[in-house]
């Protein structure tokens, strides 16, 4: 990579840094910290809310996809509109409308109103987990670009670094920087795709006729895939809007219910098709440009999450290759930033929240800033063990979402609160789930763990329910 690269990216992060640095000053207690003063507007919150879902993971995770069966791998974001919207129509209303709600600062709040203390810590615990993966993914996510890009850094080092840039702007800036920035990083995103990224590698590998010369037809439908991919992406990634810490998050930072569902529409657009399509078309053309030998890896070494950084390190010119990495470490940032913000929200306000009260909003501040550094640091050494940032994100999605999704919909929706049913059906079905994954034999019918741990989840709820009434 030239120096012009390194300087641009360099400067870039610092830029973020610096970001972070501004709004330490600016917050002044924890619903600035954590809910960015509770009055932000929809187009920075919606923009903020698709760059958290997609972000860095899903955009490797989408160039692997496009790698592996083309334009078909667009599915996986189809999913996330239809959760955008669905929570939109459903879910906003009766979180942000409710006065109950208004000095909430967390999903497990709301599961300890509608059910009792006990089943908030349990909430809290199974969203901790989860975006401690979560955050793992992302940092792994920025350590494939980075390594895939710089061919002298080893995959350790550049996880250590993209880590550091990743916990240390989060601890300082809180949840408002974090919204703010993600604007720009997301926008610095799509524009890199769209005039950097996509019209390079396609002019590289020849135009279309090379391309439909070089890809079977397949490649180009969207029809090549399983019923169970999309059934897996659905159950996994759809109810994740009924559940994400990360949302729920935006939803309490949102001036009222119409600039809330405002910007969820507007997510939902941008995952779905503006991004799906762009992620797996250059997934495609890694694929190209690796049939073609312009990759110089062997087929047995290729990592397909790997063949996008390693073709934009081969196609792109000095200068213009570290305005891309930029774009691609904004999102990685965008949302590894968020996932670390809403496991750092559990353990401070859910976890240790009683204690915290009553101490001062200076000194509760700085103390969630330390558990925002120590919680990155978990994250960052449980990613120095995994090697599929995807398969990271599902597993700590589907842990969530089998844990969660049930009790939450019961209390909101259909006004059952027993708190014992609740509490069973997490502890089940997100232990179900977590059990078949780390089991990892082939389950029945190819479906994924979280369909047998939502059933589980949702029998446990319904048979205690019913004999305690």
């Amino acid at each position: 990579m030239a120096i012009i690269d390194l300087v641009i990216f360099a400067v870039y992060m610092v830029l973020m840094l610096g970001v972070g640095f501004y709004f330490m000053k600016m917050n002044t207690g924890q619903d600035d910290y954590y809910v960015g003063g509770r009055n932000i507007g929809s187009w920075h919150i919606g923009l903020s809310v698709v760059a958290t879902d997609v972000g860095g993971g899903f955009s490797v995770g989408l160039g692997g996809l496009g790698f592996l069966m083309g334009l078909s791998g667009s599915w996986m974001l189809f999913t996330g509109l239809l959760g955008a919207w669905m929570a939109a129509v459903f879910l906003i209303p009766k979180v942000r409308s409710n006065p109950v709600f208004e000095k909430f600062y967390t999903l497990p709040q709301i599961f300890q109103h509608l059910f009792d203390r006990k089943v908030g810590v349990l909430a809290a615990i199974i969203c901790f987990v989860g975006y401690l993966g979560f955050t793992s993914s992302q940092l792994l996510a920025g350590a494939k670009l980075a390594s895939g890009t710089f061919k002298a850094l080893d995959l350790e080092v550049a996880l250590c670094i993209m880590g550091l840039i990743a916990v240390v702007y989060t601890v300082l800036g809180g949840l408002k920087a974090v919204i703010y920035t993600d604007t720009i990083q997301w926008i610095i995103l799509l524009l890199g795709f769209i005039f950097i990224g996509l019209p390079v590698s396609y002019f590289h590998v020849g135009g279309w006729q090379a391309i439909k010369q070089t890809l079977p037809f397949e490649y180009f439908s969207l029809t090549n895939l399983k019923w169970q991919d999309l059934a897996n992406w659905m159950i996994t990634i759809l109810p994740i809007w009924f559940v994400g810490m990360t949302l729920y998050q935006r939803i309490f930072a949102s001036r009222d219910v119409k600039s809330a569902k405002k910007a969820w529409y507007i997510a939902g657009f941008f995952e779905w098709p503006v991004m799906a399509f762009m992620g797996v078309s250059l997934g495609l053309l890694a694929k190209v440009a690796f049939d073609q030998g312009l990759i110089a890896v062997s087929r047995e070494n290729l990592d397909p999450e790997m063949g996008l950084p390693i073709l934009l390190s081969t196609v792109l010119p000095p200068g213009i290759m570290g305005l891309m990495m930029s774009a691609y470490f904004s999102a990685v940032l965008s949302t590894a930033d968020s996932c670390l913000m809403a496991a750092s929200g559990n353990l401070t306000t859910d976890l240790f929240g009683k204690w915290l009260k009553q101490k001062k909003d200076t000194y509760a501040m700085r103390l969630s800033q330390f558990f925002t550094l120590l919680i990155g640091t978990v994250a960052l050494i449980i990613a120095l063990q995994m090697t599929n940032v995807l398969e990271l994100m599902l597993y700590s999605y589907a842990f969530m979402v089998s844990g969660l999704l049930v009790p939450i919909v019961a209390g909101l929706f259909w006004h059952m609160r027993s708190a014992k049913a609740a509490g069973a059906s997490m502890i089940l079905g997100g232990g179900t789930t977590a059990g078949l994954s780390l089991w990892g034999q082939p389950l029945p019918l190819g479906l994924d763990p979280n369909f047998f741990g939502l059933l589980l989840s949702l029998a446990v709820f319904l048979l205690i329910y019913r004999l305690e009434k």
